[in-house]
């Protein structure tokens, strides 16, 4: 089957799918979710090892085909996971509220094209629900560098940040261009994302996200000019909060670790409540 342009399709070998299926480690007990299933190369030797697997496939003719061959213990959805109401389907597929009681693990071969929306999509799935235990994926080497990267380095920023806060990302494989047909023109990686409960206090998420987000839009300069636009929407300057973060005003943004960004934002909050 030709791949399709317009989905981003590019399939892997089988020397690859072998590696990328030892790297889940998939056993009998767990429910995978499997965004992209494509030809179906990952998800038969998946749903051999794994309880139930439920995938998600945009393409019609790919999905029509899986659907006409799928081994008993996979459930195909025909749709943009983007566009799906993912709590909603996969409540309806275990049987059960999707929560901490009833997890799903989340695998996918990704379209590079729009990979991070679905990455902030599964964040946002896991934090608010708990039913996330854990996301292999496959990505863009570029994005997959800003995910793992470190403070202070030009690949630390919006993406490292808020997926820091709710997991722990690991890469588990890198991939030349000649692992897949058609051969992209990146390298791509594996990644892990482990979720767990936020790792700093944050009265607040989507202010924090707004925050994060403020800051790196002017990654270059100083704190104190990066924040002006953030701090104008709250009636707070961000000398004030700065001040009472304890963050140099001349740093900037690619410097600021997880633990200073929450109290800088918390320092916001209090100030904006004190004007209230």
């Amino acid at each position: 089957m030709t791949a399709r342009k317009r989905f981003a399709q590019h399939f892997l070998e089988p020397a690859w799918v072998a590696k990328v299926v030892k790297a889940v480690a998939a056993t009998p007990d767990e429910n995978i979710l499997e965004i992209g299933p494509g030809r179906a190369a990952i998800t038969r030797p998946l749903a051999a090892q794994c309880g139930r697997l439920l995938a998600v496939e945009i393409d019609r003719d790919l999905a029509a085909d899986l659907e006409a061959t799928k081994p008993a213990n996979v459930t195909v959805i025909v749709g943009d996971v983007l566009q799906t109401d993912l709590t909603a389907a996969l409540s309806d597929w275990l049987g059960a509220p999707l929560g901490p009681a009833h997890q799903v693990r989340v695998v996918g071969n990704l379209p590079y094209n729009i990979s991070s929306p679905i990455l902030f999509s599964l964040i946002e799935l896991a934090a608010r629900t708990g039913g996330v235990h854990d996301a292999i994926l496959m990505l863009q080497k570029e994005v997959a560098d800003r995910l793992v990267a470190k403070v202070g380095t030009g690949d630390y920023g919006v993406l490292t940040v808020l997926t820091g806060v709710h997991a722990d990302v690991t890469r588990l494989l890198s991939l030349p261009p000649g692992a897949f047909r058609p051969a992209p023109q990146v390298h791509s990686a594996v990644v892990r994302l482990a979720f767990r409960p936020p790792a700093v206090d944050i009265p607040d998420m989507a202010g924090f996200v707004r925050m994060v987000r403020t800051m790196f839009t002017q990654r270059r300069k100083t704190l104190s000019n990066a924040l002006k636009p953030f701090g104008a929407e709250r009636a707070v300057a961000p000398g004030e909060a700065l001040a009472t973060a304890g963050v140099d005003p001349r740093r900037r943004p690619e410097t600021v670790n997880m633990v200073e960004m929450a109290a800088l934002f918390r320092a916001f909050q209090s100030h904006r409540l004190d004007t209230d």
